[in-house]
């Protein structure tokens, strides 16, 4: 896995089921909460982390993973989406300075899936 670059953004669209090709990924530890739709593929949020498949090239034949701990995040902030904005944010600082982006594309169920989001990040680092 390569280092993260720092302000990486994640562009979600709505709520998917996990896809059987990212369960080699998840730990016998850790407990799938739900998935995400992103531009060409998947996020999944466990009870302690974000797991983030970024497909890279043309063909999408190379596939990037990304893995944010909860426990890496040291603080966060939501923006919502205003009367013109095509988006919502939850924007991440990561230990070591590292800032990720997870925007969240308007329509109907937006504000929904930004809260869901919310709720399980809210609750690993507030408790």
């Amino acid at each position: 896995m390569s280092t993260i670059n720092p302000n990486k953004v994640f562009n979600f669209y709505q709520e998917v089921s996990i896809p059987d090709s990212i369960r080699p990924f998840i730990s016998n530890n850790e407990t799938v909460q739900f998935g995400v739709k992103t531009v060409r593929d998947v996020a999944v949020f466990t009870d302690k982390r974000i797991l983030v498949v970024d497909k890279q090239g043309l063909t999408g034949k190379k596939v990037e993973y990304y893995s944010i701990p909860f426990k890496s995040i040291v603080t966060y902030a939501v923006e919502t989406a205003g009367t013109f904005d095509l988006d919502s944010e939850i924007k991440l600082m990561l230990s070591g300075g590292i800032s990720i982006e997870l925007k969240f594309f308007k329509d109907k169920n937006m504000n929904a899936l930004l809260l869901k989001v919310y709720e399980v990040i809210n609750n690993f680092v507030v408790g």
